[in-house]
């Protein structure tokens, strides 16, 4: 599970007496956007659960390298990060304006707390430009609306989805989510997608409890679930895989097998 990007619920307040999804990862990852209901959520999940602030981590490392990839080797110069959650380290703008100074970001979110922490994000370097609006992941259509402020859509664009399509409760609606929005971005376009698996018994009960604390439900997807993102996709190899083994940093990492996937692919 990674709920560190949520698409929110929209209510335009903040309920701290509520576990937050994204001030929830932020706790995992060491962070201080938290409150004390995120903190026993996310405690409770921790005991079902003690590979999760690993399972954070690797999430973090994964967009790090697949934005880095996109930017350095595939040439990418604009980003649509939909679902940001809060800003931590290496936010999307800082990985690719670091290999890109020209590189436009767009984060997308609906969610209040957000919104709060929006100039936190609205930062870029002199060559390139980062941007923040409001819309929800199920209305596509206000996606790219607002995205073409900022965008230009006739040039290549990586849309960023990290751990953000298990808040949608049926897998057809998230594949169709993904088909209408790389649908309205060129040939040359990518995605950077993962979400966690499944197949892990402990990661299942907690998750269960998780999504029974009252923050916004989390579904757990197959692989073969995940990797149906990618239909009609060229993708980068490996391939749609655990997100610690999607081209590691340092090889032969022995760290534990992350129960996530996720991959990139690019739009032909």
């Amino acid at each position: 599970m990674d709920p560190q990007r949520t698409v929110g619920n929209g209510s335009g307040e903040i309920d701290t007496s509520v576990p937050h999804s994204a001030r929830i990862w932020n706790y995992w990852l060491g962070g201080k956007d938290n409150y004390a209901a995120d903190r026993e959520a996310g405690e409770q999940y921790r005991q079902a659960f003690p590979g999760i602030d690993e399972l954070a981590r690797a999430s973090r490392y994964f967009l790090v390298r697949t934005i880095r990839y996109l930017a350095a080797e595939a040439g990418v110069r604009q980003f649509l990060d939909v679902g940001t959650g809060l800003p931590t380290v290496d936010n999307t703008h800082e990985v690719a304006q670091r290999e890109a100074p020209d590189a436009r970001i767009v984060y997308v979110d609906n969610d209040p707390l957000v919104l709060v922490h929006a100039n936190a994000l609205l930062t870029s370097s002199p060559e390139g430009e980062t941007a923040y609006i409001e819309a929800d992941l199920r209305d596509p259509e206000a996606v790219m609306a607002g995205a073409r402020e900022t965008l230009d859509l006739s040039q290549p664009v990586a849309l960023i989805l990290s751990g953000v399509l298990g808040h949608i409760g049926s897998h057809a609606e998230a594949c169709g989510i993904i088909r209408s929005l790389m649908s309205q971005l060129p040939s040359g376009s990518y995605l950077s997608h993962n979400d966690g698996i499944d197949e892990n018994p402990d990661t299942n009960a907690a998750q269960d409890d998780y999504n029974d604390s009252g923050a916004v439900p989390y579904v757990l997807r197959s692989p073969d679930q995940i990797r149906a993102y990618y239909d009609g996709l060229e993708l980068v190899p490996p391939g749609v895989v655990r997100i610690n083994h999607w081209r590691p940093d340092v090889s032969g990492d022995d760290a534990p097998d992350a129960a996530a996937y996720g991959g990139v692919g690019r739009k032909p």
